[in-house]
C-alpha cells in the first residue's frame, strides 16, 4: 500500500509517498481503505518538528490526521462496525502512528471513527472532520453560545472558520468574519452577517463581542480587549503567542481567553454529521489534490489565501 511519510523534518518537500506493509487490525481496532484525507494546522506542526516531543524523532512519520473511506475488516471484539460501513475518523494527534490519515490504509481504535455523513462525497467528508469537530467544541463546549449573541470569527476562511461562521449561524449568533474581503460574498453564503477584511480592520474597529472564535493565534490580547461584559474567547491555536496570551488572560482579569485540542470520538463526530443532515454545515474545499501531490498540497495550506479545506483524494 502506498502511505506518506514524513522522512525529516522540514518543508513540504521532506514529505515521500512510499510502499509499504498493509498493516492489520488488532484487538479493538478497524482497518479502513481510505479515500480522502484533509491537510490540517497539525499534520504541518508535525512535518515542521514544532511538536516532536509528541511526534518523536524516529522516521518515517506517518502523515495524515483525518480521514474518510471504507471499513474493510474490523477485530472480532469490534461492534457496531463492519465490512463495507462508509466511516469518517481521526487518528489520535498526541500518538505516532504506522500509518495515518494519508494512506491506502489506516488502522485505528474503533472508537474514533463513526458513519460518514450521508450523501456526502468522500472528499467532502474528509475536508469537515477536523474542522467541523474544533468549531462545534469551540462553539458549543468551550464558549457555550447564546442565541443572539455577537460573535467573531477570526480566520474565518479556514477549515475551522468556514465552519465556525456556518455553526455561529445556525446556532443564532450574530456572525462577523475576519477574512479577505474577495471571500466576502462566499462567506455571506455561509452565514456571515459581516464580513470585515483583516487587512484593513485593526481590532479596536471591531466590535464589542459576546463571543470571539480565533484561528490565527496573534494578537489576542488586543482581541480579548473588545470582549464585551460577560464575553468569551476560544483560541484553538497552539502557538506560543498564543499559549503567552492564555497565560496572561487567566492572571488578568475574568475574561479568559480559552483553548482545546481537537480530539474527536464517535460521539462528537455523530454530532457533526447531524449538523451535516440537516443542511446547518456544508463542506468547503480549497483544492483536490491526489496523494502523490501531498507536498504540492502542504504547500498550498501554508501560503494560505484560498476558502476551504485542502483535500488529498487518496482513492478513487
Amino acid at each position: 500500500m502506498r502511505s506518506a511519510q514524513i522522512m525529516r523534518f522540514g518543508a513540504p518537500d521532506v514529505l515521500q509517498v512510499n510502499d509499504i506493509e498493509r498493516p492489520a487490525p488488532g484487538p479493538g481496532e478497524v482497518l479502513v481503505r481510505v479515500e480522502a484525507s484533509s491537510v490540517n494546522g497539525h499534520d504541518v506542526l508535525v512535518r515542521s518538528g514544532r511538536v516532536r516531543l509528541v511526534s518523536g524523532r524516529r522516521f518515517p512519520i506517518a502523515a495524515g490526521l483525518d480521514f474518510a473511506g471504507v471499513v474493510v475488516e474490523a477485530a472480532p471484539d469490534v461492534r457496531g462496525h463492519r465490512a463495507g460501513d462508509r466511516v469518517w475518523g481521526m487518528v489520535h494527534p498526541r500518538q505516532r502512528h504506522t500509518t495515518a490519515g494519508a494512506a491506502e490504509y489506516v488502522v485505528v481504535p474503533a472508537a474514533r471513527i463513526a458513519p460518514a455523513p450521508q450523501g456526502v462525497s468522500p472528499v467532502d467528508a474528509a475536508s469537515l472532520v477536523v474542522g467541523g469537530a474544533t468549531a462545534l467544541t469551540a462553539l458549543r463546549d468551550s464558549v457555550r453560545l447564546a442565541g443572539g449573541e455577537r460573535v467573531l470569527v477570526r480566520g474565518a476562511a479556514g477549515g475551522v472558520g468556514t465552519a465556525a461562521v456556518q455553526l455561529a449561524h445556525a446556532m443564532g449568533g450574530h456572525v462577523t468574519a475576519l477574512a479577505r474581503d474577495r471571500h466576502a460574498p462566499a462567506l455571506g453564503e455561509l452565514g456571515a452577517d459581516q464580513v470585515l477584511d483583516y487587512a484593513d480592520t485593526a481590532p479596536e474597529e471591531t466590535g464589542p463581542f459576546d463571543v470571539i472564535v480565533d484561528t490565527v493565534g496573534t494578537d489576542l490580547g488586543r482581541y480579548r480587549r473588545r470582549l464585551a461584559a460577560g464575553g468569551r474567547m476560544v483560541t484553538v491555536s497552539l502557538s506560543g503567542a498564543a499559549l503567552t496570551a492564555i497565560a496572561a488572560s487567566s492572571v488578568h482579569g475574568g475574561r479568559r481567553i480559552r483553548t482545546f485540542s481537537a480530539n474527536p470520538d464517535a460521539a462528537l463526530l455523530n454530532d457533526v454529521a447531524g449538523h451535516v443532515a440537516c443542511g446547518a454545515l456544508r463542506a468547503v474545499v480549497a483544492g483536490v489534490h491526489p496523494l502523490a501531490d501531498i507536498a504540492f498540497a502542504h504547500g498550498a495550506f501554508e501560503r494560505g489565501g484560498a476558502l476551504g479545506k485542502h483535500v488529498v483524494a487518496v482513492s478513487d
